[in-house]
């Protein structure tokens, strides 16, 4: 029987189309609003795969426009109460429920404060989207497995969009309306091998860098959710310096070596760790000759971890029912987690 996490994450071309087909003119107007704004501060506020999907919107943000963004532990607002600046402040969240506490408080904050607060939220009648000044629908449907596909693909999209918007640049536009086809090109990408590896597998490293790096931590936390795999991710920058350590024989690394200015160094550290007797699982574009999984591309290279993280859900949904588990119901985990 095919899990409703595999169904769901097969439909997000068509989430995709859906919410690019709506929403455009409210884009453009938030992208008039940042281009207007000057901000000493930005922040992303999100937990588990939003944040991931934050780290890929901070990365665009940092690497198209210039501004620093941090990732904002949420605790300093809910828990220590600290007196945060404020003023000239630019908040994104991203979340599927829109329901959880600590992101709910933070957004409110920073706009009773007199920030800008966008959130991408599926739930668009949630706290936080009532919190935020900029309230964007991911219009990813209800989802129901608990392990979040369609919505994560559904928020990276949004965050493009965002982003394209306040650069106001026609390429990034352009392509993100390409999108929905290299989705659906992206399911049918054979991962066999990764699973043929990976179910009989203790635990993992899952490397990226750069703009690929938050598809390796998502990759990572779906290994856990999915597959009870006790996997970590790790930046291909970093993986020299004490993560190395683990590497034996046999020991399985997957590597995401997207287009861009990293993919040269992944490639090279996918030989090195080859040569140290790793179990290494390369995925590359197909012009990549020494690839183990084809990653699919979009029309950009800043839109390829989109359709990278869509080739990779249809693997994990497989792989989590060759270990003998249901994806649909992790241990010990609910679909909307609420915390302080």
């Amino acid at each position: 029987m095919t899990s409703m996490m595999l169904k769901e994450a097969l439909s997000a071309a068509d989430c995709v189309a859906q919410q690019l087909a709506n929403d455009g003119e409210r884009y453009a107007e938030l992208g008039r609003k940042l281009r207007s704004t000057s901000f000493s501060t930005a922040l992303t506020i999100a937990r588990g795969s939003s944040d991931h999907a934050c780290a890929y919107v901070a990365y665009l943000i940092m690497a198209r426009l210039g501004r620093v963004v941090a990732s904002l532990p949420m605790s300093l607002v809910t828990l220590n109460k600290s007196p945060l600046i404020t003023r000239d402040t630019l908040a994104i969240s991203i979340s599927q429920s829109g329901q959880s506490p600590d992101v709910v408080e933070p957004i409110r904050y920073f706009r009773d404060g007199g920030a800008t607060t966008i959130a991408l939220v599926n739930d668009i009648d949630s706290p936080l989207a009532q919190a935020a000044e900029w309230a964007m629908p991911l219009r990813a449907g209800k989802e129901q497995s608990v392990a979040a596909t369609k919505s994560f693909i559904t928020s990276l999209v949004a965050g493009a969009r965002l982003v394209a918007a306040w650069q106001n640049d026609p390429e990034l536009l352009a392509g993100l309306e390409a999108l929905p086809e290299s989705l659906r090109a992206a399911t049918t990408e054979d991962w066999s091998k990764a699973v043929e590896v990976l179910t009989p597998a203790r635990n993992i490293m899952v490397v990226g860098r750069g703009i690929s790096f938050p598809v390796a931590l998502e990759a990572s936390l779906k290994f856990k959710e999915t597959s009870a795999l006790q996997a970590e991710a790790f930046s291909g920058a970093e993986i020299k310096h004490g993560p190395m350590a683990l590497i034996e024989e046999g020991y399985p690394l997957v590597i995401f070596a997207t287009r861009g200015p990293t993919q040269a160094s992944l490639l090279q550290l996918a030989t090195e760790m080859r040569g140290r007797g790793a179990r290494v699982l390369l995925a590359a574009p197909a012009d990549v000759a020494d690839r183990d999984l084809t990653l699919p591309v979009a029309a950009t290279p800043d839109l390829d971890p989109i359709v990278a993280v869509q080739a990779f859900y249809k693997m994990a949904a497989e792989l989590s029912a060759a270990r003998g588990l249901d994806p649909d119901q992790p241990r010990h985990l609910s679909k909307v987690t609420k915390t302080n």
